[in-house]
């Protein structure tokens, strides 16, 4: 069971990993062509700008639930380390719940609540034409990686399997 549940874990990190690679290159281009028609051409093409808005959100707050995965997230590691080690493993443990809450309760239910509401109204963006509700689900979907992230996390504190991250802790290798 546990080889089928690394397995998935390893499908679903390497597909937000490609997703964010793409979805910053197309941020990069997107950003090219709007200067490039700004300055080259002389008038910017209007999508440009709200397309990078958009593809910044995504991969800010993909980009942050992969970074949180890989234990890359920014912590109290100076005060945390002076602990001893059950202290340690203790405040690991509640930076991963607190991480848990937040996820499942202000990305996940506040971020499905905007999404619906967006989508009920039929909210378009201005020069897209795209349902802004759509463009908003980077909050839950974001909040889904998360949550699986704290609780692998979590597991990982409460059964041994992996320290604590600290000064002296390496990173977890795939």
């Amino acid at each position: 069971m546990q080889g089928i549940v690394r397995s998935l874990r390893h499908v679903f990190v390497r597909g937000l990993e490609a997703f964010l690679v793409a979805a910053f290159a197309a941020l990069v281009l997107d950003v090219l062509w709007g200067v490039f028609t700004r300055y080259v051409i002389g008038h910017q093409a209007s999508w440009t700008e709200e397309a990078a808005i958009y593809l910044l959100i995504w991969v800010s707050l993909l980009g942050a639930a992969l970074t949180y995965e890989e234990h890359g997230h920014l912590g109290v590691d100076y005060i945390v380390g002076k602990l001893d080690p059950a202290a340690q493993r203790l405040a690991a443990i509640c930076v991963e719940l607190i991480v848990l809450l937040f996820a499942v309760g202000i990305l996940i239910g506040g971020g499905w609540t905007l999404v619906f509401e967006t989508l009920a109204k039929g909210q378009l963006s201005p020069t897209l034409a795209a349902k802004v509700g759509y463009l908003y689900a980077a909050a839950p979907v974001s909040g889904l990686f998360f949550t699986l992230f704290a609780l692998e996390h979590l597991y990982e504190l409460l059964t041994g399997s992996n320290p604590p991250p600290g000064d002296d802790a390496p990173l977890p290798q795939d």
